[in-house]
């Protein structure tokens, strides 16, 4: 009999503020599978915390960032997993806490999960030049990742709106990072020529949105004024299972615990 396995994607602004906040609730009453995180900002002991008091039954995989309190990636699951990776890149390229690959076998099937952090970039900095080398890389992994007949997603903050559909004010921001033309360009192909697919996008082909970020400053939240920046993208034989993408939003900007908002899809393996 199929399994449906539900994989949330929560970039969670810090795991620790997020859990003072509100993250166990959201936990207890959504009950996916499979959560994977960004911006965890911790220590594995500190994260071990969290979930024991969030999730107890939940094992680990994590990847901390080189810089304490920076960047950090993990995958927390109702299921062992067979086997993890973070390798990303040139042996020379420091991918740490941006990169996290889970092997879990579902129903005699294995099931790669990728959480990954992409970095913010800034235009005419070095950062933007990491983000552009992050971004070259995921390119080669990804390639060897869709296989045919391979159930892979990855998931995750990608820092990037792919078209004019995933930022609100998309005029406004031609000229800066998560909206550059050479940005994009990478989306092109991770969904054109490397035949992934944006199962947000599939499930919202024509309407903006729905996003999954919003500035804390102003009323960006209010008026909805957001990027659609956290991906689930599939590889064609995972997408074929995939239903139910929901971008959970707060009701209110003060029932926030974090800048973004948890995107589960239900993948029926």
């Amino acid at each position: 009999m199929p399994q449906t396995l539900t994989i949330a994607t929560i970039n969670v602004n810090g795991v620790r503020a997020a859990h003072r906040k509100g993250l166990g609730d959201w936990v207890r009453a959504n009950q996916p599978d499979i959560i994977a995180l960004q911006e965890v900002r911790a220590e594995l002991a500190d994260l071990q915390k969290v979930v024991d008091e969030i999730w107890p039954e939940a094992h680990i995989l994590h990847d901390e960032a080189t810089a304490k309190g920076r960047a950090g990636v993990a995958l927390l699951s109702k299921q062992a997993p067979v086997a993890s990776r973070t390798e990303l890149g040139p042996d020379e390229f420091d991918s740490a806490g941006r990169w996290l690959e889970g092997d879990y076998v579902i129903d005699g099937k294995t099931v790669t999960v990728v959480s990954t952090y992409v970095h913010a970039g800034e235009v005419d900095t070095p950062k933007q030049i990491e983000k552009y080398k992050f971004l070259g890389a995921m390119l080669v992994r990804l390639k060897e990742l869709n296989q045919p007949d391979r159930l892979a997603v990855v998931t995750g903050d990608l820092n990037v709106g792919h078209t004019e559909l995933d930022i609100k004010n998309w005029k406004g921001n031609l000229k800066n990072s998560g909206f550059l033309p050479q940005e994009r360009a990478y989306f092109d192909k991770f969904f054109g020529e490397l035949g992934w697919i944006d199962v947000g996008r599939a499930a919202h082909p024509d309407q903006p949105g729905p996003y999954t970020w919003w500035s804390m400053r102003g009323q960006a939240f209010d008026t909805d004024t957001g990027w659609r920046i956290d991906y689930q993208m599939a590889t064609p034989a995972m997408a074929e299972k995939a239903a139910n993408y929901t971008v959970h939003k707060a009701p209110s900007w003060d029932q926030r615990w974090t800048d973004h908002s948890p995107v589960t899809v239900d993948y029926t393996i």
